[in-house]
């Protein structure tokens, strides 16, 4: 009678590797999530500032350029009134610099007008741009353009 090999099966041996499916997996799940989400987060530009109930009367920052467009189409930096290519020339000093522009537009100005200032601003250099509003209130009611400073 013939004997086969009592031999022992060896057991699964421990796995000496990184499976590294599911940890890709994941990482292109946060990837799309980025991709599809980034652009919700730099396109957020709302213009129909003239009345709202959380702002409150502030003073004038002295350091900050004030500008202001009309219904009339005129362009008002601190109280001056200036053409385009005015503008343009006094913005050239502040190139690249820290100054802080307060953007008051009327509400009947459309928004073609908002968006060449806004590119005369941004050929300047000059980032730090506030959309400011008047409180509900401070210039009768809320359909009510206020008149310009």
């Amino acid at each position: 009678m013939a004997f086969g090999r009592l031999e022992r099966p060896r057991g699964s041996q421990p796995m000496s590797e990184i499976n590294m499916t599911p940890l890709i997996d994941v990482m292109l799940v946060l990837l799309v999530i980025f991709m599809l989400t980034a652009p919700l987060l730099t396109s957020s530009l709302k213009l129909d500032l003239p009345k709202t109930e959380g702002t409150k009367p502030q003073e004038p920052d002295p350091q900050a350029l004030r500008v202001v467009l009309l219904a009339s189409g005129e362009l008002r930096v601190n109280d001056e009134v200036l053409s385009d290519a005015a503008f343009a020339e006094r913005l050239a000093p502040l190139k690249g610099g820290d100054t802080e522009i307060h953007l008051k537009a009327d509400r009947a100005v459309p928004y073609g007008r908002v968006a060449e200032v806004l590119g005369a601003l941004q050929k300047a250099e000059l980032h730090r741009i506030a959309f400011m509003a008047d409180p509900l209130g401070a210039a009768g009611a809320p359909g009510q353009a206020a008149s310009a400073p």
